[in-house]
């Protein structure tokens, strides 16, 4: 029976993906939003006392920023430079990779009242003024307008804001809807709790509070991770990332299949079949059993190390029972 036991943790330990991360949980409980850079550090915004803190992965605090009032956390794919937009102090920040206050841009001066403000790179922001329904581009390092488009959207329950392509997308927190400049409406989806768009390379995603969703152009949102029992999820381009009854997780996209929860289990477990399937049936074709043995050994051995290894432990079990009778 020990025997049979160990085999069991050996399996586990080989195939299990997930990894809990070692991050305090009073610093998670009232957590309101979370970010992971690709650098694999966190950023935990707390809406209770409007604080920003940067951990690194193994839950040391980097920086700290402590804000008056609400801000929204646009993206920290660049941890040099990372920008905050408050609607209700009309303003854009910038802070630095220790949470230090490297820009300010102020809306109240130059604009009526900004919705929402993305900014595109170092140079020039979108923004959205509600009360001129407009959508504006704007150089803020020289204080000029670059364009002005009419945006006669509705502006209610508005969650984020992403230009890319020619494109604009605008999320709410029931529906994800893609327009060209012209105010042509050329996508819509409906959409769960939405909370922020994130862009990796040509693909836009968008982040709800359990659920992560790749928009496929003009077509369909495609769930690509969900765990129904989240409170927050996130991702880098290496990993997914869930807060989970105030633990920190980590889901590594190199083992995803196995790794992520999906709705769809069974599909998958087909699949793995009938990859498996295959190649016993072009072995059978032709060769001795010692040949057929042969391939399907050296096939697990590319395929699975840990199966492999499994194998030869139950081998070399076999053998010690044979010996002992």
């Amino acid at each position: 029976m020990r025997i049979i036991y160990l085999i069991f943790v050996f399996v586990f330990c080989s195939l299990s993906a997930q990894k809990s991360l070692p991050l305090d949980t009073l610093k998670l409980k009232e957590a309101r939003d979370m970010l992971a850079d690709d650098y694999g550090n966190l950023y935990i915004y707390k809406n209770k006392d409007f604080s920003l803190t940067k951990y690194d992965s193994l839950g040391k605090q980097i920086g700290q920023m402590m804000l008056t009032v609400p801000f929204k956390v646009q993206s920290v794919q660049n941890p040099l430079s990372v920008p905050l937009f408050s609607e209700n102090a009309q303003e854009l920040k910038f802070v630095d990779q220790n949470m230090n206050e490297i820009q300010r841009v102020d809306f109240k001066q130059k604009f009526g009242f900004i919705k929402m403000a993305y900014a595109e790179d170092l140079q020039q922001l979108w923004l959205l003024d509600e009360s001129t329904k407009r959508l504006i581009q704007y150089n803020f390092r020289n204080e000029t307008i670059i364009n002005s488009y009419p945006f006669d959207a509705s502006f209610d329950d508005l969650m984020d804001l992403l230009i890319y392509d020619n494109k604009i997308y605008v999320l709410t927190r029931q529906q994800m809807r893609v327009y060209t400049f012209k105010f042509e409406k050329i996508f819509e989806a409906p959409i769960e709790n939405g909370k922020r768009f994130r862009r990796e390379n040509e693909f836009i995603l968008v982040i709800t509070n359990d659920t992560i969703l790749k928009y496929v152009p003009g077509k369909e949102m495609v769930k690509i991770f969900q765990d129904q029992g989240a409170q927050i999820v996130d991702k880098n381009t290496l990993s997914y990332f869930e807060i989970k009854a105030n633990k920190l997780y980590l889901y590594s996209l190199e083992n995803k299949d196995e790794s992520q929860p999906q709705s769809e289990p069974d599909l998958q477990q087909k699949t793995s079949e009938q990859e498996v399937k295959q190649p016993e049936e072009k072995t059978s074709a032709s060769g001795s059993p010692e040949e057929k043995l042969e391939k399907k050994t050296q096939e697990i051995e590319e395929k699975n190390p840990a199966e492999s290894s499994l194998q030869k432990l139950i081998e070399d079990i076999s053998t010690l029972e044979s010996a002992g009778d």
